[in-house]
């Protein structure tokens, strides 16, 4: 039934298009006024205020290939560390993610070919897609070792041998080796990188934990054992942290050492505790070391100053304790916090830096504030998801996309994307470095993100960011509606006015209702790798 309903949204969407193309290309003359079905654009990030009527699911459906038949294929999901021999495109211009939609329009034999084996070898239809750019320093063509496997979604062979096809991104793989067959197909072999899983508490990223029971200051204060229930929980929200079994840590240390350690685990009692602002893991960090050095003074001021204070029946290393908590600002904190204080080595802070989750959501957020569609927020409980999505849209350059492929490590994907998405301000010219456009004035123009993938009728890929507006660009030509990606709009060529190089096009609308009236679309092959 889902399949069913999908199908007649798209027959309607198609009934659409059609009505879009049969636009004339002149202006309709109307009157002005501010009419109701004009709505606000909220896919547009800082340039959310623009007027906006267009569809922008229409764009996603790539009717310019004209009509494609489902293959039927059945989904394939191989186990990480396979071994297995791939047909291959490489494709310049594009980088492809997991769970990202690649149209193509495939005119090259060898490629025709690598096509239709992938057709005929198994029901899942799968294709190997690596990245094929010219080396900046000797300008020689180089082919990327990590890619990523592609089902064919959609198909159609046309007249002239060609055919036009829709994928989706699976996995990614190793490229080992690569050769071309007897019928001229591209071929390698590759093998599946095994992803790792979202862990909340990465902790050989951090180091080890100590158990509680071994955690005492010489021997006066004594801290509950792991089977206390009231400790069995983590410093981080809802994190389980793995128990560990009593051993000699404590013994191993020095007095000096142990009481470093244990004002190490007072310092990861966290912000509550210090009820400090801190700013930045760097401030938090140079906090949490300057408190272990005032605990390590008071505390020896504190029991050779007031060794004879201990009350009788009183534990004297419990007094000096409290004392010293006192005279830290800690009066209103008793023993029993101490007591209470996590089992992890480092403050919970650095743990939460290494956390997918945390970082799921940080990383969000932060798209939410930038570029605002598609809504990231139903990804942040499957990090690994999260990630791939903000890298296969995210407005970068080629380069930089391709690095983010290859990074293994959800957390550290997650850190490079949210880096990015900080850095993200100026797009300019990789050839001039003419400044092209800024962050504000992106706009979103299809459902699937700022950064679509689309075919032209020469074979080539383009991965393309919509913007509102630009600077330093000159338009080539008339506008022309034919094989247009985005229905209702016709197509002008943008070239930088400062090295004549092709940037992208200016598109235009047909009719006077369409808004926005026009937009921009940017090569990522063409933008710098620099951002800020």
């Amino acid at each position: 039934m889902d399949d069913e309903r999908i199908l007649e949204r798209e027959r309607l969407q198609i009934e659409q298009i059609r009505q879009l193309e049969s636009e004339e290309l002149q202006v309709e003359e109307v009157e002005e006024s501010s009419d109701d079905e004009d709505v606000q654009n909220s896919s547009g990030g800082a340039s959310a205020s623009v007027e906006f009527t267009y569809d922008t699911s229409l764009a996603a459906l790539h009717s310019y290939l004209g009509e494609v038949e489902n293959t039927h294929n059945r989904l394939a999901f191989l186990e990480g560390g396979a071994v297995l021999t791939l047909p291959l495109l490489y494709l310049e211009g594009v980088v492809l993610f997991p769970e990202a939609r690649l149209p193509l329009r495939v005119i090259l034999p060898n490629f025709i070919a690598a096509v239709e084996r992938s057709l005929r070898q198994d029901d899942a239809h799968s294709i190997g897609v690596v990245r094929r750019y010219r080396d900046p320093n000797n300008g020689k063509i180089q082919f990327a070792t990590t890619g990523t496997t592609a089902e064919i979604r959609q198909y159609r062979r046309l007249e002239d041998g060609s055919v036009n096809i829709v994928a989706r991104g699976q996995q990614r793989f190793r490229l080992r080796r690569r050769w071309i067959d007897i019928d001229g197909a591209p071929c390698g072999e590759v093998q599946i990188i095994q992803e790792d899983s979202p862990l909340r508490t990465p902790q050989d990223a951090v180091g080890k934990l100590a158990p509680l029971s071994n955690l005492r200051m010489g021997s006066a204060l004594q801290m509950p054992s792991l089977n206390d229930s009231h400790n069995q929980h983590s410093c981080i929200d809802g994190n389980d942290w793995d128990a560990i079994s009593d051993g000699s840590f404590d013994s191993e240390l020095s007095s000096a050492e142990r009481m470093l350690h244990r004002a190490a685990l007072i310092s990861s009692y966290g912000s509550d505790l210090f009820e400090e602002p801190v700013s930045s893991d760097d401030e938090k960090f140079e906090t949490s070391r300057s408190h272990l050095n005032n605990y390590e003074g008071f505390m020896h001021t504190e029991y050779s100053e007031r060794n004879e204070e201990a009350s009788p029946g009183v534990g004297r290393g419990a007094l000096l304790a409290k004392q010293s908590c006192r005279r830290m600002g800690w009066g209103k904190y008793s023993v029993g916090h101490l007591r209470d204080a996590p089992r992890a080595f480092w403050p919970s802070w650095v743990y939460r830096m290494y956390d997918s989750y945390v970082l799921a959501q940080r990383a969000a957020d932060r798209w939410k504030h930038v570029v605002r569609v598609p809504n990231m927020d139903r990804f942040v409980m499957k990090p690994d998801l999260l990630s791939f999505h903000i890298a296969s849209k995210i407005p970068v350059s080629e380069s930089t996309r391709q690095e983010l492929l290859e990074i293994d490590g959800i957390s550290y994907r997650l850190h490079r994307e949210i880096e990015l998405l900080e850095s993200l301000d100026r797009i300019r010219c990789k050839t001039c470095q003419a400044l092209i456009a800024r962050r504000s004035d992106m706009l979103v123009m299809s459902s699937e993100g700022p950064l679509g993938a689309y075919a032209n009728p020469h074979g080539f890929v383009h991965e393309v960011t919509t913007l509102l507006k630009t600077n330093g660009l000159a338009i080539e030509g008339f506008p022309t509606t034919e094989y247009s990606w985005f229905p209702g709009y016709a197509w002008s060529i943008a070239d930088c006015a400062t090295c004549e190089t092709h940037m992208g096009w200016l598109f235009t609308a047909t009719r006077k209702k369409l808004k926005p009236r026009s937009f921009w679309g940017i090569r990522s092959s063409q933008i710098a790798d620099e951002t800020r």
